[in-house]
């Protein structure tokens, strides 16, 4: 059986004309999960019976549980056991504009980034979107608190997994669903150029977060081998192509490491790439793992790097930390549970 959170409300629409029903109960049945949130099936007291019974055959609500939660200040982390027994996490962060959800597109992942926890555990199966919905209605369901913003930077390569995350951004945007505005959706990919290009021709207005992490070909290819087959210059060309088609800001994530990529002159080789180009770069201080030899630069170096960005008149800013007291790497919540 399907989970019923995997349905767009055309594909719900498509089901219920199979039935030789109206395409209304799709609306009717939206409102009950998005908006009512049911916990049963049976509390959708104005389908009829006959059709409720086909509905219970047809399809599963709620396969996601929360198999664990840590806190720190104003960030908490979860870790969900799906139906088939694997685990992936999601992270609420709190902000003075909202509340920000970080969640994850694969069980596991197979980019294979040297310094992430994510890529150490190799990809196992990729996520359903209904998957990805019910990581943000269990959060607030256990927190009482709304999202308002989402992030796909969990764990797994999002562009991996191109058609489900698609899915995914429609149930978040569209007013009968999660109604949450394209806006306050950004996707993050490592650079797989072929789906970069793709995604500038979606119909929504979400934004794009590369994971950069180095200025050049030779730090860039110790660091994530996806550099091997998109280098640098590859990648750059499809960003100015999606600025090109979209006209929106891009931003660049990069994890400062220690003596790795966080040198002067790998800031101002860092400038020079980024020259002309609709964006600015998020600074990220690394998450140290014990699995891991990678290292977080200093506070002076972070400072020095971001400085030198800045003199090169590169938009840049140092992202604010949550959850040092916690699994704050992502995948390492996930990894701790799996290999106690």
């Amino acid at each position: 059986m399907e989970n019923i959170y995997n349905l767009t409300l055309s594909s719900l629409e498509e089901y219920f004309l199979t039935q030789g029903d109206k395409k209304f109960r799709a609306v009717q049945v939206f409102d009950w999960l998005y908006k009512k949130r049911i916990t049963s099936f049976d509390e959708m007291v104005n389908i009829k019976k006959d059709l409720l019974e086909k509905i219970k055959q047809d399809f599963t609500l709620k396969n996601v549980v929360i198999e664990a939660r840590q806190s720190d200040h104003d960030v908490e982390k979860f870790l969900f056991r799906l139906e088939d027994n694997e685990k992936v996490e999601a992270v609420l962060m709190l902000h003075d504009y909202g509340n920000s959800i970080c969640v994850s597109s694969q069980v596991g992942c197979n980019m294979g980034c040297a310094f992430c926890e994510s890529g150490r555990r190799k990809k196992v199966r990729n996520l359903k979107s209904g998957e990805m919905i019910e990581q943000i209605l269990l959060v607030e369901e256990a927190t009482k608190k709304k999202i308002t913003h989402i992030v796909v930077m969990g764990i797994g390569e999002p562009f991996d997994n191109y058609d489900e995350l698609v899915k995914f951004i429609e149930l978040c945007n569209h007013p009968k669903a999660l109604e949450i505005g394209s806006r306050h959706i950004t996707v993050s990919t490592c650079g797989i150029v072929p789906k970069i290009l793709a995604f500038a021709k979606l119909p929504y207005q979400v934004n794009l977060a590369i994971s950069l992490h180095a200025p050049n070909d030779e730090i860039r290819c110790q660091l994530m081998p996806i550099n091997k087959v998109y280098p640098v210059e590859k990648l750059m060309d499809a960003i100015r192509e999606y600025l090109k088609m979209t006209n929106r800001r891009v931003s660049f994530e990069y994890i400062l490491l220690d003596g790795v990529n966080d040198r002067e002159i790998d800031a101002i080789a860092l400038a020079k790439l980024l020259t002309g180009i609709n964006g600015y770069v998020n600074l990220i201080p690394y998450n140290e793992t014990n699995h891991l030899k990678w290292k977080r630069s200093s506070k002076i170096a972070i400072a020095k790097f971001y400085d030198t960005l800045k003199k090169n008149h590169t938009a840049v800013t140092i992202r604010r930390e949550f959850g040092r007291e916690i699994s704050a790497a992502c995948g390492q919540l996930r990894s701790e549970k799996e290999e106690k």
